[in-house]
Formats: C-alpha cells, sequence, structure tokens
C-alpha cells in the first residue's frame, strides 16, 4: 500500500470512529432553564471534543494498523 493510498485508509477510518465515538459521555441540557436564547437545547453539557479526538486517533491507529497488515500480508488481495 503506497502512502497516498495509506493516508486516505486512515483518514476514512478516522471519520467512520469519530462518529462512533462522538456520543460517548454526552448529556445534554435538561433544565430548559439553562438554556440561552441562541443555544440548541440538545447541545451537550461537556463536549469533551479534544478527549474525544485522541481516542478516535489511537483506535484508528490501531485500526489502520490491523488493514495495512491484512493487505500488507496478501490475506485480502485486490491485485487479482
Amino acid at each position: 500500500m503506497g502512502w497516498a493510498t495509506g493516508t486516505a485508509v486512515y483518514l476514512v477510518i478516522w471519520w467512520l470512529v469519530i462518529f462512533m465515538v462522538l456520543p460517548w459521555g454526552a448529556q445534554s441540557v435538561i433544565d430548559q432553564d439553562d438554556v440561552k436564547k441562541g443555544h440548541a437545547p440538545g447541545a451537550p453539557k461537556k463536549p469533551r471534543m479534544v478527549l474525544k479526538i485522541a481516542i478516535t486517533t489511537v483506535i484508528s491507529g490501531v485500526l489502520w494498523g490491523i488493514v495495512y497488515t491484512v493487505i500488507d500480508s496478501g490475506v485480502i488481495s485486490f491485485r487479482e
């Protein structure tokens, strides 16, 4: 797998994982009195995006390593 293909595969895996990680620990504003004008009532209290991005990057790296190993070993061949 070339570097361009490897990067593309990593980005696809990263985006899939971020959408799976985003709901983890999300708590919406339950008390409607806390909602300020212009804010969505379903927005999470503490989104913790930096933590979720870090978790996504680690999980994506592991998954990319597995995909790279499977493709490089020839178990799955896209050339035949």
